[in-house]
């Protein structure tokens, strides 16, 4: 079974949250903690893994927090799962994947996960914070978005 880490499963809870919050700007993480329910070191360890990949920029001072770095239909599903998990590699013989398989040089699939990994990468590269979030609004209100984002 495929399935991302809690982490990142956090990950997309707080950058929805920065994008859409009271303040959809500068927040701090106890104030995400208590606004999505993850505890608050967890939201801390995920900033911080989002700041370094620059999903997320951290401000410093008495009005401190994190923004997003760029807007959500900028951000991929991909770029979530690398910044918290690493490069994607259904295996360890995938390129970027971490470790090496002992019977590599006798493998008769060897290099035939890439192109399954390459169709999982481009899956989840296609796929945006913005599509995520937009799904799950009511038909009506995708269809006035969508007509708003036109007029702009």
């Amino acid at each position: 079974m495929l399935r991302v880490s809690k982490l990142t499963d956090y990950a997309v809870v707080v950058l929805m949250r920065l994008a859409t919050g009271p303040a959809a700007g500068v927040q701090t993480s106890p104030c995400i903690s208590a606004a999505t329910g993850v505890p608050e070191p967890t939201v801390s360890k995920v900033l911080k893994a989002l700041s370094t990949s620059s999903l997320v920029v951290s401000q410093r001072g008495a009005r401190g927090g994190y923004r997003l770095s760029k807007p959500l239909h900028a951000i991929s599903l991909a770029d979530v799962i690398a910044a918290l998990d690493g490069p994607i590699a259904l295996t360890a013989c995938v390129e970027g994947g971490h470790g090496t398989c002992d019977v590599s040089h006798f493998c008769a699939v060897r290099g035939r996960w890439d192109l399954v990994n390459d169709a999982i990468h481009q899956a989840l590269s296609g796929i945006t914070l913005g599509d995520m979030r937009d799904a799950s609004l009511p038909v009506f209100a995708r269809r006035e978005i969508a007509s708003a984002i036109q007029e702009i």
